[in-house]
């Protein structure tokens, strides 16, 4: 296994660099200015000289080459420094720039990750471990109400998108109940148990706006992957011998239909660190699903590029965990 994981090391970083070369491009070619947003009163040599204090100046590959350093050892780097206390041997010129706050991108995205974190983790976690135990026992109980009221649920909640759901419950707890806040105040500081519920209470309906979208995902394939595994032979055989149901669901099935499951979750789990974009932008949570998008806006082509190529190294690092899972969910699967 340990030469396989090298293996796939290997061949992901030159995907990434792929990956991270085509987003480049895509941007430079994509019609944003980062000069738009500055004021039409600013000469037109003032501005030129912006656009050169920005890099703009340079040729493409220079300016991707000096992303690429920065982000691979500039960044790590002063990263590693502030972790240890050492002083960092990066200065602030060296560092990938926000054009649009001209800070760097690595604080900016350090600042508002524990917002996207508390409000995405959250959601994912509470929709894994409602949805798991749901799509087990909907596929025991095939046909049953409970299982009818499941598929049901989860087919409306996977079919409404979250731009949806997420205006009508504001409209509905906030508007018409005044029981939630229409705003999420990232400002609030949690010092006291009043500001602890009042965090609760902000996050009530975002959360429950996303765990609604996993569970309905991953209640499907919980559901299919069971009902594909109860109806193979070594569940009979696990019968013939005389186990109890609750040893040949728990133990044998539900195993084995985890395999595909985990695949699913395992994909999911990114968007935990890079955020719900829409969810965020509807309830106004200060998270990094917000900052990507007020950076397309502003042509920040740092920040957006950085946090794209960031989204695309946590899609490659779980899925290589969720190959690894398969070895230890099913003993057939070797990777020597």
């Amino acid at each position: 296994m340990f030469n396989y994981t090298l293996r796939r090391i290997l061949l992901a970083i030159p995907t990434l660099l792929f990956i991270a070369l085509i987003i480049f491009l895509l941007l430079e070619l994509s019609p944003g200015d980062p000069m738009a947003e500055m004021p039409l009163t600013i000469p037109p040599e003032v501005r030129e000289q912006m656009r050169l204090a920005l890099g703009l100046g340079e040729p493409w590959f220079v300016r991707f080459y000096k992303w690429l350093y920065m982000f691979t050892i500039v960044e790590p780097s002063h990263m590693l420094a502030n972790m240890t206390g050492i002083e960092s041997l990066a200065v602030e010129g060296q560092r990938i720039i926000s054009f649009q706050t001209r800070s760097p991108v690595a604080d900016i995205i350090a600042q508002r990750l524990p917002q996207t974190l508390w409000v995405v983790g959250l959601s994912y976690i509470f929709g894994i471990l409602i949805a798991v135990p749901i799509g087990v026992y909907s596929a025991y109980k095939q046909y049953s109400w409970f299982d009818q009221v499941g598929t049901f649920v989860s087919m409306v909640g996977f079919s409404l998108p979250t731009f949806f759901t997420g205006p009508l419950l504001m409209l509905i707890f906030s508007v018409w109940l005044g029981w939630f806040p229409i705003i999420y105040d990232t400002t609030l500081v949690v010092d006291s148990f009043g500001n602890f519920l009042l965090q609760l209470r902000q996050m009530a309906m975002p959360v429950f706006v996303l765990t609604l979208y996993n569970t309905a995902q991953i209640v499907r394939f919980m559901r299919a992957a069971m009902l594909d595994n109860m109806t193979q032979d070594y569940v009979r055989t696990a019968r013939a011998k005389g186990m109890t149901e609750r040893v040949v669901v728990l133990l044998h099935v539900l195993r084995n239909s985890m395999i595909p499951v985990v695949t699913v979750i395992a994909l999911g789990i990114p968007t935990i660190f890079t955020g719900a974009i829409i969810t965020e932008n509807i309830f106004r949570v200060n998270g990094l699903g917000q900052l990507l998008i007020i950076a397309i806006y502003a042509s920040d082509f740092p920040m957006v590029l950085t946090l794209s190529v960031v989204f695309a190294i946590l899609i490659v690092a779980f899925n290589l965990i969720a190959d690894l899972l398969y070895a230890i969910l099913d003993p057939r699967i070797r990777y020597d």
